[in-house]
C-alpha cells in the first residue's frame, strides 16, 4: 500500500458493492475510512461470568452449548442453552438458517455479546453477535472499547471494523502517509495530541472514561480532529480572498447631487444603520478590487433600499446591475421598488423570470445585450447560458442562502472578462448565527443593519394549541370588523409544492365557509406568476381580508394593514423560518399579532423552539438559539449545494473552537503555507471554487 487516496477497494474484502455501500456513507478513499468516527463503543474488554449477570446489561459471555431447539409455538425461534459453570442463559434467534442451527449444536463452545434481558425460563439475549470458539480457555476480550460505525442499507458493523482497521493498519506501516500539518507549536498551545494518535483514540478509546468523554465532545483528540476540519474550511475561505482580491473591479465614485437627488425623492430617511452600510459599499466601490459584501439585516430593517444605492452607483459609471431574489414574487416586488425609485432617472429597469416567454422575453435579452437596459432583476433565469451582459458591475443576490453556489458562480461569470470581475452585494434577512458567520462566510465583508426603521410596531406573539382553533376564527372575525386584514399561513412537512397547494386550498375552503362575511384569498407556489399578483393586488388594495398562503410569502410580502398573522403547525417550521414569516405583520401603524398555532402534544424540544420565538424579537439571539438546537444544516431554512457538510465537527458543540481558528489560521498563512493546500484538501478535497461565491 503506498497512497492513503486510492479507493477502498485497495482495502483486502472489499469489492466493487461494498464500495458502493461505503460511498452512500461519503467514503471513497481509504484516507476518508480514518474518518469516518464511530457514533459509540460497546465495551467488550471484559468477560463476564453468566451467573453474574443482571438484567439491562450489555455484556460479553463465554459459554458451552447444552441443549439447541427450536421452538413452532407463536413465533418460531431457535432456543440455545449455554452454561459456564455460574448458570445458565437462553439465546434466543427469530430469523436463523440451518446452518446457523447447526455450528449451534449441543458440546460447542461460543462468545456471545448483547444486552441481557428477563425471559420465559430466566436471563436471556436477543440475536446476540457470537463466535464458535475452539475451547473455553480461548481469548475473546477486547484490549479496547469496540467502535460502533453509522451505516447505511447493505454494510454491517464487521464490514465497516475491518475496513476502519485496515486503513489505520496502512498508517501503523507507513505513518509518512498520514503527514501532520498542524505544526507542533500551536498543538501544544491548545494540549492537542497529534493526528495519528487522535485517530487511534477515537476509534479505540483505551476504557469508558476515554468513551465518555468522546461522546461527551470533550476529549482532546476529538477537539484536535474538529480544530483541523474547522481550520481546513476557514483556509479555503482565505484563500478565496486573496484568489478574489487578484481580479479587478469597476471603481465607483459616488455623484453628490446624484445620491442627494436620490434620498430626498424617498418618502422616508434612511436609519443610522443603513447609512452605515452605505459607507462601507462605497468604501469597497472605490477600490478597484471586487466588492464581496454580505449584508445582514433583520425583516424589515431597510435592506432593499441600501442594494438600490448601490446599484445608483453603478449606474452613474454605466454599467449594468442584476439583482437575483428566489422567487417570482419577491423579484416582482423589487422591479416595481426599483422601477419607482430609478423612474427620476435615465434608466431602464427590466424584469426577467422563467415565465417570460416570446417577443417579450427576446427584447429583454437583447436590451441587455445591447446596454439599453441597465438594470434587471430577476429569478435563477439570469444565469441561464442564452442571458448575456454588455456591461454587468454589479450583482445584487437577495436571500442569498435560497440559491445553489453553482448558480451564483453562473451569475457572476457573466461578467467577468479581460481580469475584471463585477461586484457581489448579498443580502439576507434571516441572521447568521456568530459561529456560522465566522466560518461559512469569513470570506465576505460583513456589514450589519441593526436598526429598524421608525415606527414599526413590536409584534405581540402567542402560542396556544390548535385545540382553540374555534376561538382564532372567531378573532378574525372581530378583526375584519375593523377593517384589519389577516394571513393564515399553511405549513407542510412534505416538499412537494402539490401537496402544499393542496393543503392551503383546503384550509381556504373551510375558512371561507367558517367565516362567511370574510373575504378570503389563496397564494401558493403553484400558481401562475399572474395569479399571484392578482390576489397580492387584491390582498394590498383590501379587497380581501384573509390571504391563506404557504411559506412562499417568507419574504418579500410588505402589506402595512396586515396586523395579525396565524401560523399553523409552527412546530414543523425553523426558528430563523418562523421569524421570516412573523415579519410580514407589524409594518403599519396598528397593534400586530403573530398566533403559533401547533398540534398537542408538543415534544420538549419544540416547546423550548416555540418559548424562544415568543420571548424574543432579536432576530440574531433566535438564529443562535436555532443553532443550537438543529445544527448550521437546517438553520438557513433549507439545505443548499455547497452548505457546510462536516466530517468530524459539529458546531453546536465546537463552537468554542472558531476563537482560536483565526489565530492558527493566521499562523498558517506567516509560517507555514505549504501546509495549506494539503490540509484543506484533506478536509474538503479540491471544490476551492465554491468558496468565492
Amino acid at each position: 500500500m503506498s497512497d492513503l487516496k486510492q479507493s477502498v477497494t485497495a482495502l483486502a474484502g472489499i469489492g466493487s458493492h461494498t464500495a458502493n455501500r461505503l460511498a452512500n456513507l461519503g467514503i471513497h478513499i481509504i484516507q476518508d475510512l480514518l474518518f469516518h468516527l464511530p457514533s459509540r463503543y460497546e465495551d467488550r474488554t471484559q468477560v463476564y461470568r453468566i451467573g453474574a449477570l443482571q438484567a439491562g446489561m450489555t455484556a460479553l459471555i463465554k459459554g458451552k452449548v447444552e441443549c439447541t431447539d427450536v421452538l413452532q409455538k407463536g413465533r418460531t425461534s431457535l432456543i440455545c442453552k449455554i452454561s459456564d459453570g455460574t448458570g445458565f442463559l437462553d439465546l434466543k434467534f427469530f430469523h436463523f438458517s440451518a446452518s446457523q442451527q447447526n455450528s449451534l449444536k449441543a458440546g460447542v463452545f461460543i462468545s456471545c455479546f448483547a444486552e441481557v434481558r428477563v425471559g420465559y425460563a430466566g436471563l436471556e439475549m436477543v440475536h446476540p453477535e457470537y463466535s464458535v470458539l475452539a475451547s473455553m480457555e480461548a481469548p475473546v476480550a477486547e484490549a479496547s472499547l469496540t467502535p460502533v460505525y453509522p451505516l447505511t442499507e447493505g454494510l454491517n458493523q464487521a464490514v465497516i471494523r475491518k475496513a476502519v482497521k485496515l486503513a489505520l493498519a496502512v498508517c501503523n506501516t507507513q505513518p509518512a502517509l498520514l503527514p501532520d500539518w498542524i505544526p507542533a507549536v500551536i498543538l501544544q498551545n491548545y494540549h492537542y495530541p497529534d493526528l495519528l494518535t487522535a485517530i487511534h483514540a477515537v476509534h479505540h478509546p483505551q476504557d469508558s472514561q476515554a468513551a465518555a468523554a468522546l461522546q461527551a465532545g470533550e476529549s482532546p483528540a476529538l477537539k484536535r480532529l474538529a480544530f483541523e476540519e474547522l481550520l481546513a474550511h476557514h483556509l479555503v475561505l482565505r484563500s478565496a480572498r486573496v484568489k478574489s482580491n487578484a481580479w479587478h473591479a469597476p471603481v465607483f465614485v459616488s455623484d453628490a447631487a446624484l445620491t442627494a437627488q436620490f434620498l430626498q425623492s424617498l418618502a422616508f430617511s434612511l436609519t443610522g444603520a443603513q447609512q452605515r452600510v452605505i459607507a462601507d459599499i462605497e468604501q469597497d466601490f472605490h477600490t478597484g478590487r471586487p466588492m464581496m459584501r454580505l449584508v445582514q439585516g433583520d425583516v424589515g430593517s431597510g435592506k432593499t433600499i441600501v442594494a438600490a444605492y448601490a446599484a445608483l452607483l453603478a449606474l452613474a459609471a454605466g454599467y449594468q446591475v442584476a439583482v437575483m431574489a428566489p422567487t417570482e414574487l419577491l423579484a416582482e416586488q423589487h422591479f416595481k421598488n426599483f422601477s419607482t425609485w430609478f423612474g427620476i432617472f435615465d434608466s431602464n429597469v427590466v424584469f426577467l423570470t422563467g415565465q417570460l416567454k416570446g417577443a417579450a422575453r427576446h427584447l429583454v435579452l437583447q436590451h441587455l445585450q445591447d446596454n439599453t437596459a441597465n438594470v434587471v432583476i430577476g429569478t435563477h433565469a439570469l444565469f441561464q447560458d442564452s442571458v448575456n451582459f454588455a456591461k454587468l458591475g454589479l450583482i445584487i443576490i437577495d436571500e442569498q442562502h435560497r440559491f445553489g453556489v453553482h448558480q451564483r458562480m453562473a451569475l457572476r461569470e457573466k461578467g467577468q472578462h479581460d481580469g475584471m470581475r463585477p461586484h457581489q452585494l448579498v443580502m439576507t434577512a434571516t441572521p447568521i448565527p456568530r459561529t456560522l458567520a465566522m466560518l461559512q462566510y469569513s470570506d465576505l465583508d460583513l456589514s450589519v443593519i441593526d436598526e429598524l426603521p421608525p415606527g414599526r410596531t413590536p409584534i405581540v406573539t402567542v402560542v396556544i394549541s390548535a385545540e382553540r382553533r374555534s376561538e382564532v376564527i372567531e378573532r378574525i372575525n372581530n378583526w375584519v370588523d375593523h377593517k384589519k386584514q389577516v394571513y393564515w399561513v399553511c405549513t407542510l412537512i412534505e416538499e412537494s409544492d402539490a401537496l402544499q397547494a393542496e393543503a392551503a386550498e383546503i384550509t381556504a375552503q373551510r375558512l371561507a365557509m367558517l367565516l362567511p362575511k370574510v373575504r378570503v384569498g389563496l397564494l401558493h407556489g403553484r400558481m401562475k406568476t399572474a395569479e399571484k399578483n392578482t390576489v397580492m393586488g387584491a390582498f394590498k388594495c383590501q379587497q380581501l381580508d384573509l390571504l391563506v398562503a404557504t411559506t412562499v410569502i417568507e419574504v418579500g410580502v410588505d402589506v402595512p394593514n396586515a396586523s395579525l398573522m396565524v401560523i399553523e403547525n409552527p412546530e414543523r417550521l425553523g426558528l430563523s423560518q418562523l421569524h421570516q414569516l412573523r415579519g410580514r405583520v407589524g409594518r403599519g401603524v396598528n397593534d400586530s399579532y403573530c398566533v403559533l398555532m401547533y398540534q398537542a402534544p408538543l415534544s420538549e424540544t419544540a416547546r423550548l423552539r416555540l418559548g424562544i420565538l415568543r420571548d424574543s424579537h432579536d432576530g440574531f439571539v433566535i438564529a443562535e438559539k436555532d443553532l443550537q438546537l438543529r445544527g448550521p444544516g437546517e438553520v438557513m431554512g433549507v439545505r443548499q449545494t455547497g452548505a457546510i457538510q462536516f466530517k468530524v465537527a459539529d458546531l453546536r458543540r465546537d463552537s468554542d473552537l472558531l476563537d482560536n481558528i483565526q489565530h492558527a489560521a493566521d499562523y498558517f498563512i506567516t509560517h507555514t503555507p505549504h501546509a495549506i493546500e494539503p490540509l484543506c484538501e484533506r478536509w474538503l478535497g479540491i471544490s476551492t471554487d465554491y468558496s468565492e461565491v
